[in-house]
């Protein structure tokens, strides 16, 4: 258990990127912008990828309804997911300890995983819950009301992962770099509960 231990109590630390790095991206590319805009997703805000990025995507959004990107008080999510990180790290880094020490067996490894993973389910749900309603809860009074061919009003919900184009706009969402630290430190995690229930099996 040694082993699995060590490995269950670096996976976790990885998480800790996610204080430093974006957890997503999504960019904006249309002919009138060489450069695209982007907007960094973080655990605790969002930043623009340049530093006019947010008051440009600002400014388009004024034209069709859309709201302005919210600020970190705007969303209760902005104050809480660092702490849940915080305390899923905490956790990890505790259950690989007692875990080096044959205190607890592979299985609280298997544990962490799980809740972990739920969590980033839920999380992804939330967000994409928080696209549908900034590309559809549109300001009637808008100055440019734009319809589908059928009639209905058009949305601009990004999407949450991949590409779609939205009038002359090129909008592509991808994960960013500290959603690959969350990834790599997980698959440790998975690993050591796979290192531990091996040695289990052969004692």
């Amino acid at each position: 258990m040694k082993k699995a231990g060590i490995l269950m109590i670096v996976g976790p630390l990885f998480l800790l990127g996610l204080y430093i790095f974006p957890l997503w991206n999504i960019m904006l590319g249309a002919p009138q912008y060489p450069d695209p805009l982007g907007l960094n997703i973080h655990i605790n805000g969002l930043k623009g990828v340049n530093e006019f990025d947010i008051q440009n995507i600002d400014g388009l959004n004024h034209y069709i309804g859309m709201h302005t990107l919210p600020k970190v008080d705007d969303m209760w999510e902005f104050g809480t997911f660092p702490t849940v990180i915080g305390i899923m790290v905490a956790l990890g880094v505790l259950i690989g300890i007692l875990g080096y020490l044959d205190k607890v067996s592979y299985k609280w490894f298997f544990g962490w995983f799980i809740l972990m993973s739920i969590l980033g389910i839920l999380g992804m749900y939330d967000f994409n819950e928080w696209l549908v309603d900034y590309g559809t809860n549109l300001d009637p009074n808008a100055i440019m009301k734009l319809t589908n061919p059928d009639g209905t009003p058009m949305t601009y919900k990004p999407p949450l992962l991949g590409h779609v184009k939205m009038l002359n706009f090129d909008v592509t969402s991808l994960p960013a770099s500290g959603a690959w630290f969350m990834f790599v430190g997980m698959m440790l995690t998975l690993a050591a509960g796979f290192l531990g229930w091996k040695n289990a099996k052969k004692q």
